[in-house]
């Protein structure tokens, strides 16, 4: 009597099985587990967990923007961290990509990184055309400041002399006045903790794209984006304009639409376990954000999510076909 009651149960529980709605599962790629980024993204997954019905997710430790383009071009992760500029270069097969281009799309943009042009006050340099020949600092070695900073000062015709360094290094140079300044990520709209550290020792002044500048960087180069801080980065620093590159999220170009659609709109709708894992993201409009700094096209979900909250989708983020 027992065995065939524990045979019924498990034709039962067999049957249940097969009748359930099959688990859609996402592996997201963050970055080390010891960036701050990764904190969000675990945030983000807690996210899907419990607010999508039907998906299952999880976050995998991975060497961060390049490494997670390279893993959604392999089919092995489906939604990932990516910087904006890089995911430009490897959507349109420019610079490293160029032999083999990244199809992906775009979800949202979770924070902005602006580059600030940080100087010394008595270096006497007041504006972007006259860092010719004077010593500065580009960004650290190997970081996507430098190599931006290198860019964005090609494209406008500037030549500093440029000095590398790791953060250390250079913020103590300027601190003694070896070198004129430098190129810095700022923390959303202020200035982040190193610069602050220099202000101590010596005035400092942050120099701003002018107009003309800013129009050049919009029309020739579409990687980055053209930001207005406002005043009050530091105590005395008015007003100014940049360049910055966001930090998103790029989904596989074949993840479903209305999987893409569920996971913007649980995130645009759950900010606070981000916030509290980022507190950059505190008080952050990310729709509008995505839309300002974005630079690839939408994915057809992400887009739908905006376009239901009454926001104007740019031409240069219509889903692709």
């Amino acid at each position: 009597m027992k065995t065939l009651f524990t045979a019924v149960a498990a034709s039962a529980a067999l049957l249940a099985a097969a009748s359930a709605p099959a688990q859609e599962r996402l592996l997201i790629g963050s970055t080390s587990s010891s960036s701050s980024h990764y904190g969000y993204f675990v945030a983000v997954n807690q996210i899907i967990n419990s607010e999508l019905e039907g998906v299952s997710s999880s976050v995998a430790e991975t060497g961060a923007t390049v490494d997670n383009l390279r893993r959604l071009s392999r089919d092995q992760m489906d939604m990932g961290l990516v910087t904006t500029n890089t995911g430009y270069h490897a959507y349109a097969g420019q610079g490293d990509f160029e032999e083999r281009p990244v199809d992906t799309r775009l979800l949202w943009v979770y924070t902005v990184a602006p580059q600030n042009v940080v100087m010394r006050e008595d270096a006497g340099v007041e504006s972007m055309e006259e860092l010719d020949g004077v010593r500065l600092n580009p960004g650290i070695t190997g970081s996507a400041t430098e190599s931006t900073t290198e860019a964005v000062m090609k494209t406008l015709g500037i030549t500093p002399d440029y000095v590398r360094g790791s953060t250390t290094d250079v913020v103590d140079s300027i601190k003694d006045g070896r070198i004129a300044g430098y190129v810095k990520s700022g923390v959303g709209n202020r200035l982040d903790g190193s610069t602050m550290d220099i202000a101590t020792f010596t005035p400092i002044n942050v120099l701003s794209l002018s107009d003309e500048q800013a129009d050049t960087l919009r029309s020739e180069m579409p990687d980055i984006a053209v930001v207005d801080i406002p005043e009050g980065a530091a105590d005395g620093i008015p007003a100014f304009t940049t360049w910055a590159f966001g930090v998103a999220v790029h989904a596989h170009p074949d993840m479903d639409e209305e999987t893409a659609y569920q996971i913007v709109k649980a995130v645009m709708e759950n900010p606070e376990p981000q916030a509290n894992a980022f507190s950059a993201i505190k008080d952050a409009d990310m729709a509008q954000m995505t839309l300002d700094v974005g630079t690839v096209p939408l994915h057809a979900g992400a887009a739908r999510y905006f376009e239901e909250q009454g926001m104007e989708i740019p031409d240069a983020l219509q889903p692709a076909e």
